[in-house]
């Protein structure tokens, strides 16, 4: 028998948490993505997952994990809750080798070390469908830290993606959206109502599809970048001259050759990065 063969023929998801006994933890920004028919076209999504190591967090029951598997991946799944162990087991005899769970903190884990661990010196792509409560911190996590991941493929709530996407000047444009940007180019890939998710979420969800830019930002820089976007859209409404006093002020947007007079929302990423290196500069 096949690997998707034996995938193919295990039950229903809705079927096995009913076995189990399991709900969704609220507690846990908990909401269960069962359809495969949705579950296949985020891995395709993802891109081709038949090489290196794929990194999911918050697998819960395993709908994404098992159409991930279907795809050929490697699947490295973090998994807070440890009810799901029996279902994520299932998976995991259904595809031999190919599914390691550690349960674990996805925040404080060292994903790095695992996935070298698994297979050293590999590729590793993050596609999950992050738990809404972790979702913005674990995203800085992966663009900032050592994984270095080839691409994300990530599930958050609608507003967050649009977070990240935002342009210059518009509404949803902040910090996220700055720090993304200079370190990825990102993209919303997907739209889910909250009626495909069990329990349906307040809010709708986006796929967001990110790939780190290959010349990304050096460590101090992008520290420099989340210090000064902190103190530039705190006080969003306030001029930079004002907002940035603590860093420089009129000084630092003159060394920057941005206008001190404007505010957060109307500096492009660029304007930040040039912000964030004369900070930099400034402080040696």
């Amino acid at each position: 028998m096949t690997d998707n063969a034996a995938l193919e023929a295990l039950p229903p998801l809705r079927d096995s948490l009913a076995e189990h006994g399991l709900w969704a933890n609220k507690g846990l920004g908990q909401h269960f993505l069962l359809d495969l028919n949705i579950t296949r076209k985020i891995a395709r999504l993802a891109g081709p997952l038949a090489e290196g190591v794929t990194l999911e967090v918050g697998p819960g029951p395993g709908g994404l994990t098992r159409a991930l598997l279907e795809a050929g991946a490697c699947v490295l799944a973090i998994e807070k809750d440890a009810r799901f162990a029996p279902l994520l087991a299932d998976l995991a005899a259904a595809a031999p080798g190919r599914l390691t769970v550690v349960q674990d903190d996805a925040l404080r884990v060292d994903d790095l070390a695992l996935a070298r661990a698994l297979m050293p010196n590999a590729p590793v792509r993050v596609v999950a469908n992050l738990p809404y409560n972790v979702g913005t911190p674990l995203l800085i996590k992966w663009l900032t830290g050592p994984l270095r991941p080839q691409s994300l493929t990530l599930m958050f709530q609608k507003e967050v993606a649009q977070r990240i996407v935002a342009r210059t000047g518009t509404q949803a444009y902040g910090r996220l959206a700055v720090i993304c940007q200079a370190l990825a180019n990102a993209e919303i890939v997907m739209d889910l109502p909250a009626r495909a998710f069990t329990p349906p979420p307040k809010v709708s969800s986006a796929v967001t599809h990110l790939t780190p830019l290959a010349d990304r930002p050096a460590g101090d820089l992008v520290n420099a970048l989340e210090r000064l976007t902190r103190e530039a859209f705190g006080q969003r409404r306030k001029m930079l001259k004002s907002s940035l006093k603590l860093l420089g002020g009129v000084e630092l947007c003159h060394a920057a050759g941005v206008d001190p007079e404007a505010r957060a929302e109307t500096i492009d990423v660029p304007g930040f990065l040039r912000l964030a290196q004369a900070a930099l500069s400034a402080a040696s």
